[in-house]
């Protein structure tokens, strides 16, 4: 992993890549493995973690984590695997790294397992201004025509993120929101773990989300910034085999856009 370290010590990835995917009604297969063009959804992430040259990498696994683990050992042995017993929600999953994170301090970037398209550009753009801004936490967020499903950004008369709400326990104006929430962040690792020990499970699922930790950062007047994506269709979650499919689409064009480039500037 020599040739991804900083030489600060002062980032790590964690990767969120325990869940079940249960729309994709297959119960002997994690989410995050299922292929797209060839390679697991979690190799591209784990690729997107390696190119932001942070020096840790921990990938909370859940659901058939044994499938999951021993792919990672195979093509990035560097990343460190943690279990999440109980999926218990996006919360109690990062609070997993706590303790092999215990000895690093720094700034943490949060990324989805399931979220295979997001760039190395618009990731370097969310910690740049997370710098810039000298914010506690940093949200990607993106202005969607059809924000069905996501969580609502909430922005203060100043611009700051006040509160994420989920879809399913906004308030009808809530819901009218188009800013959503991407699940990618960037977190100065010491107020993390300190919100995520705050969090309660007072929602219709039941579960600890990480979105609930940001009240806490408000309280606190730790400042919280958004950033909204410049592309849309990279920060889509996969969910369903028709999303696996239009993401296909999508990473093949990438792919011939960048060979086109590649010729363009070498003629």
């Amino acid at each position: 992993m020599s040739g991804i370290v900083n030489a600060d010590n002062r980032s790590a990835a964690v990767i969120m890549a325990a869940g079940k995917g249960t729309r994709m009604k297959d119960p002997s297969k994690a989410k995050v493995m299922y292929s797209i063009l060839g390679k697991p959804m979690i190799h591209y992430v784990v690729d997107l973690a390696m190119l932001l040259n942070v020096n840790r990498i921990v990938v909370i696994v859940g659901y058939q984590k044994e499938e999951v683990t021993k792919y990672l050992a195979a093509s990035h042995p560097f990343a460190e695997c943690v279990i999440q017993e109980q999926q218990l929600g996006t919360g109690h999953a990062v609070m997993q790294a706590r303790n092999v994170l215990s000895d690093f301090e720094g700034h943490v970037v949060i990324l989805s397992g399931d979220v295979p398209l997001l760039t190395k550009e618009s990731v370097d753009r969310l910690i740049a201004y997370h710098l810039e801004t000298g914010a506690k936490a940093t949200i990607l967020t993106a202005n969607m025509a059809d924000p069905t499903g996501y969580g609502r950004i909430i922005r203060g008369g100043d611009g700051m993120v006040v509160k994420i709400v989920e879809h399913r326990d906004a308030t009808p104006q809530e819901l009218a929101i188009q800013e959503i929430n991407s699940g990618i962040y960037v977190f100065e690792k010491r107020n993390l773990f300190e919100g995520l020990e705050l969090i309660k499970a007072d929602n219709v699922q039941q579960e600890y989300y990480l979105t609930g930790i940001f009240e806490h950062f408000v309280n606190r007047r730790w400042k919280v910034a958004g950033l909204p994506a410049q592309q849309v269709d990279e920060i889509q979650g996969i969910n369903t085999f028709e999303q696996l499919e239009a993401a296909r689409k999508l990473m093949e064009a990438q792919k011939r856009y960048r060979v086109s480039t590649d010729r363009f500037e070498h003629s």
